[in-house]
């Protein structure tokens, strides 16, 4: 039983660490509340699980908001704050990202060409710039449960355009499992099972079980 070496990071075809980026998009009170795709509670949920595998596996996280500025929308939600208390959003009047300069030129400059997207709302502020990442050589993974539309048919159209443009749809559970690869890699092992435990699921149950288990062992 060995695992093989770990592979070249920047150049993995899979998504590591060290080759990849996150963007959380328009995660804010009014768009949060309008979506219809999914219950609200989830999909907060998992937004800040998304923000916590960022911040476990040192992944570059950029943030961006709609309208703050000019005082016709509110900043994100307080549960990413929370969990991303030293990142500035990018603030912008463009309902597409990729129409702001800021925005893309902080894309850019992190070197990575995988971006991992979610944005609020799906067939709109993940749709557009999506499919301009596309157009400018990035690859692009949409969290599929970390996002939303104004209806079921919205949402689903959205993933739709951007897939049959190339995007690669992920869950946060695959991204987070693409990212730890092996159990050796014990330096992320807490933090992989922290986030399990916190955003919930079967896996979550399990492994809190299995830690309470242990703990009284």
């Amino acid at each position: 039983m060995a695992s093989l070496p770990i592979r070249d990071q920047t150049k993995d075809h899979l998504l590591t660490p060290k080759n990849s980026a996150i963007l959380i998009i328009d995660f804010q009170p009014v768009q949060v509340n309008s979506i219809v795709s999914m219950d609200r509670p989830t999909l907060v949920n998992n937004i800040v699980g998304l923000a916590k595998i960022g911040v476990a596996y040192g992944i570059p996280i950029i943030l961006s908001t709609v309208n703050v500025k000019t005082g016709f929308n509110r900043p994100h939600i307080a549960q990413l704050r929370e969990v991303l208390p030293g990142i500035t959003p990018y603030d912008r009047t463009t309902i597409n990202a990729w129409e702001d300069a800021e925005f893309v030129k902080a894309v850019k400059e992190t070197g990575r060409k995988k971006l991992i997207m979610a944005a609020l709302w799906t067939e709109a502020c993940l749709a557009f710039p999506a499919l301009d990442a596309l157009r400018d050589g990035f690859e692009v993974y949409p969290v599929v449960d970390a996002v939303g539309g104004t209806s079921v048919a919205a949402h689903e159209a959205g993933l739709r355009r951007i897939e049959a443009a190339g995007a690669k749809p992920v869950s946060w559970v695959q991204l987070i499992c693409e990212l730890q690869r092996d159990w050796i890699r014990q330096e992320t092992v807490p933090a992989f099972m922290d986030i399990f435990i916190q955003t919930g699921g079967t896996m979550g149950l399990q492994l809190t079980y299995d830690r309470d288990t242990g703990a009284s062992s």
